[in-house]
């Protein structure tokens, strides 16, 4: 039997919460009476910085059931990056294995019982994979499917159609805790690791209440966040670019020349304006591109603390230094 940790981040969850604790309370006790899961085994709620009754609800969970629920109360809102390591991090002693989903209710709880058996099989890092969007529109199938081939195009490694619905073993997460940057993203230093891995798929079912965390404002913001922090390739790109703009330039003047000494010049307002926004928003864009990486940079150098534990409800011991900033 393997001690099994659930980590759920919660930001304003309280409209899912019951449902979600329900679900999730029916599986643990099922797979502990299949001697799947020892009876150490718990589901961890972090709250990150929720503004409504989110935290008084896992207080709650943890008062009455104990026996199933540990909460953990970040000391204001870090991300949904940032809430996510805070919660394995601060338990990833206490299991076998740790596995991260959202709070929706969108990831097919019943997936996990087939990662347990992948992890007890040797498998280090399971991902959960969806095999279909059928739920989705078809506005949010398009832009999250183009949210993936442009990571993978741009060079960040990330496993297609997987967010952070993944079991990872203790040794998977002391893997993990060497990882030291800020600018998290966990979709792309996962598989970074390297330990043996697999997926399972599930099918993706609609969220069953409150609002969606990630609009496209944010997936944009996200995919950003990914791209500048797991690849060089848009700059490289941007060398290429002005390379080619150069040889571009090169034959123009040349162009030129020839012109001008055949007496064949002509005024050319259109050309030379075209010309002139064209370069001018090329280098401002390429600005824009190198100052993500400045900010990037200027962020790491400073080594702030990714998050801090206010709160942290175990009926199990638990050392002052496991409720510290990884």
């Amino acid at each position: 039997m393997k001690t099994i940790y659930l980590v759920i981040p919660c930001y304003n969850e309280e409209a899912v919460l019951p449902e979600t604790t329900k679900r999730l309370i029916e599986l643990m006790t099922h797979l502990q009476e299949k001697g799947t899961i020892t009876a150490d085994s718990r589901i961890v709620l972090v709250d990150d910085g929720s503004k409504d009754r989110t935290w008084a609800m896992i207080e709650e969970y943890y008062r009455t059931q104990p026996q199933f629920f540990e909460g953990i109360h970040l000391s204001r809102n870090q991300g949904h990056q940032n809430a996510l390591l805070a919660g394995m991090m601060t338990v990833r002693d206490r299991c076998d294995a740790i596995i991260s989903l959202d709070a929706d209710l969108q990831d097919d709880v019943n997936a996990i019982v087939e990662m347990i058996e992948k992890f007890t099989e040797g498998y280090d890092i399971v991902y959960g994979v969806r095999s279909a969007r059928k739920t989705d529109s078809a506005f949010k199938r398009m832009t999250a499917e183009s949210f993936y081939k442009l990571m993978n195009m741009m060079g960040a490694e990330v496993v297609y159609n997987h967010a952070d619905y993944r079991l990872m073993s203790r040794r998977a997460l002391d893997g993990l805790s060497q990882f030291r940057e800020v600018n998290l993203f966990l979709r792309g230093i996962v598989p970074m690791i390297g330990y043996p891995s697999t997926t399972v798929y599930y099918e993706r079912a609609k969220r069953f209440a409150g609002e969606s965390k990630y609009p496209l404002k944010k997936m944009l913001a996200f995919a950003m966040q990914g791209i500048t922090s797991l690849s060089t390739k848009p700059i490289r790109m941007i060398t290429s670019l002005g390379a080619l703009i150069f040889v571009v330039s090169i034959a123009m003047i040349i162009y030129c020349l020839v012109r001008y000494f055949t007496g064949h010049t002509v005024a050319g307002w259109t050309s030379t304006t075209i010309s002139v926004w064209a370069i001018g928003g090329l280098i401002l864009f390429a600005l824009g591109v190198i100052g993500e990486y400045i900010g990037k940079i200027y962020l790491e150098t400073k080594q702030r603390p990714k998050y801090f534990v206010e709160t942290y409800l175990s009926d199990r011991s638990v050392q002052h230094d496991d409720l510290t900033e990884r």
